[in-house]
């Protein structure tokens, strides 16, 4: 929503884009299949268009919009998403304008209680966390999907009907110029959390409403405190309400804060009432005494629902349209992304032959897995914000009342911030190898490790499987290299990235200090299979022969 006189994208500090409506093949009369369909422009719909153009297949993004979502809504994008967009090649406007932080407070009563730190090195290239506006999010994708060749996006298309058959899905797509339909192999439902794909083809999500609502609000504001995220609990100025607060680019605020049980929430978003709490919050619990613009607001409750399945034959779920997670530890964005790269790698693997249509069934047990652990941390999270009765409220105050004076008790307000999730239960996964004492276990995403003033490992990763291979100087064991070169001849895209103590050559990567080898607790001869979304499939102290083609085929939702 927006103030009295203004538009829905007539905003303080950003300029929305309008795409126009290009008359597409299909309306020609021309028979037209596509490898991918993907409904929805928003942030994870783009970045799995994205994901399937690094791999070279071609995709058709529907959108029945014009221009980019109104208001800030998601803003936190975690280190993990930003190394899934630096595969995409986007990441340089996101760390340009996103506003990177590492720390957080609680208040209770006015005081400061906790401080927590997410942990950082000068190892990592990315800061944990950074804010960023999702009409930036948006724009940085698009912008980013509409130079490449294999990303046809099609705005004002809504799609009113899916059906599905053994070899594909059919779209019925309605346009200002008529409506058409679209046949494709597979289709991505990237529509959000009122998922039209969803409904047509009879599908719920199933999970629990929390009590309690929020109110977003954006305010325009200069303030020189720094980016750091705040929750207020039991404030004077509000003694029943729990606020959030977050700095943005462009001197944007985010602020939510609950509303008591007895609010009526649509009196609560009326914007005279939003001006008041608005401003009472700025004043008086913040305690800046400049001038203030109001943006934006909107309504929010937390819900933990989910797809029972994230797959349903050729069509995959991805984002709010599989899942709703509150936004409490800021996951839902950051969930989404993740569904898009593991969705986006397995598709193009299937489409190109490189792997069977068995490997599209670790999907849901990956994705939906990395759900239910994101239900159970952010369940406890959205307890504690918004204690869903009596006797919840009052363990959360008597644990925030111990913190005033007990430093042991202050963990109870960690917010508890998103983590990338590890496939250790994935039919992808190989059991770990006994030995390792550091490193990335099976299922674990890489982790990064600085090599030069600004050269980070995971720059030197392919878009397919890589195998980090760690030496002495440079060699690899002749029955390894020999197995690597029948499985490159059979076609399959693997790399090999090896680590030396002394290297020998331009192509390994120098670690004379034996940093990298100590944090993947490596020997010469150890070796990593990463997969192409830097999950590792398997890791060896020392690999046998066969081992690698075993994992690999694994990897490809073999036995």
């Amino acid at each position: 929503m927006r103030p009295a006189g203004r538009a829905e994208t007539d905003s303080l500090y950003f300029d929305y884009p309008h795409f126009p409506f290009v008359r597409p093949a299909e309306l020609e009369g021309g028979p037209t299949r596509h490898r991918v369909a993907i409904v929805g422009a928003g942030p994870v719909g783009v970045t799995a268009a994205l994901e399937l153009a690094r791999h070279g297949v071609d995709s058709v993004v529907l959108d029945d919009k014009d221009t980019v979502n109104d208001g800030s809504r998601a803003i936190c994008i975690s280190r993990h998403s930003l190394e899934i967009l630096q595969q995409l090649g986007v990441d340089g406007p996101f760390v340009e304008k996103g506003l990177g932080w590492t720390r957080g407070r609680t208040y209770f009563r006015d005081r400061e209680i906790y401080r927590f730190e997410m942990p950082h090195t000068q190892q990592e290239r990315f800061l944990p966390m950074y804010n960023l506006q999702q009409q930036y999010i948006e724009k940085f994708l698009i912008d980013k999907a509409a130079e490449s060749e294999r990303i046809e996006l099609r705005w004002r298309s809504a799609v009113t009907g899916v059906r599905q058959e053994e070899d594909g899905v059919t779209l019925e797509v309605a346009t200002p110029e008529g409506d058409y339909r679209l046949e494709c192999d597979y289709l991505l439902a990237a529509d959000g959390a009122r998922s039209m794909v969803r409904k047509a083809l009879g599908l719920a999500l199933h999970g629990e409403a929390y009590e309690g609502r929020y109110v977003i609000a954006d305010i325009r504001m200069h303030s020189d405190f720094p980016t750091e995220r705040r929750a207020f609990f039991h404030s004077a100025a509000l003694p029943d309400s729990t606020i959030l607060v977050h700095k943005q680019p462009d001197d944007i605020w985010r602020i939510d804060y609950q509303l008591s049980p007895d609010e009526d929430p649509e009196a609560a978003v009326e914007e005279g009432n939003i001006r008041d709490r608005v401003g009472q919050i700025v004043r008086e619990v913040l305690g800046e005494r400049d001038d203030w613009e109001l943006e934006w607001w909107s309504l929010y409750k937390a819900y933990t629902l989910a797809l029972d399945d994230y797959r349903h034959g050729r069509v995959l779920f991805i984002g709010d349209s599989a899942h709703l997670v509150p936004i409490f530890g800021v996951r839902g964005l950051n969930n989404g992304l993740a569904d898009a790269a593991n969705a986006g790698w397995k598709l193009a693997w299937v489409l190109k032959e490189q792997a069977s249509e068995r490997l599209l069934d670790s999907y849901t047990p990956e994705r939906r897995g990395a759900t239910l652990d994101v239900f159970a941390n952010a369940g406890k999270s959205t307890r504690f914000m918004t204690p869903p009765s009596r006797g919840y409220r009052l363990m959360r105050d008597a644990a925030l009342s111990l913190a005033l004076h007990n430093d042991y008790a202050s963990g109870f307000a960690n917010p508890r911030q998103v983590t990338p999730y590890t496939y250790a239960e994935s039919p992808l996964t190989l059991a770990d190898e006994a030995g390792f004492n550091a490193g990335p276990m099976p299922g674990a995403p890489l982790f990064n490790r600085r090599l030069s003033e600004d050269g980070f490992l995971l720059d030197y990763l392919g878009s397919g499987f890589t195998l980090l291979h760690f030496s002495h100087d440079g060699s690899i064991d002749p029955a390894l290299a020999e197995c690597l070169n029948a499985l490159q001849a059979a076609g399959q895209r693997i790399d090999v990235l090896t680590v030396a103590r002394q290297p020998g050559s331009d192509n390994t990567l120098a670690d004379r200090n034996g940093n990298l080898f100590a944090a993947y607790g490596a020997d010469p001869g150890s070796a990593y299979l990463i997969r192409p979304d830097r999950h590792v499939a398997a890791r060896w102290k020392r690999p046998e022969p066969g081992d690698l083609e075993a994992a690999l085929a694994t990897a490809l939702g073999g036995n």
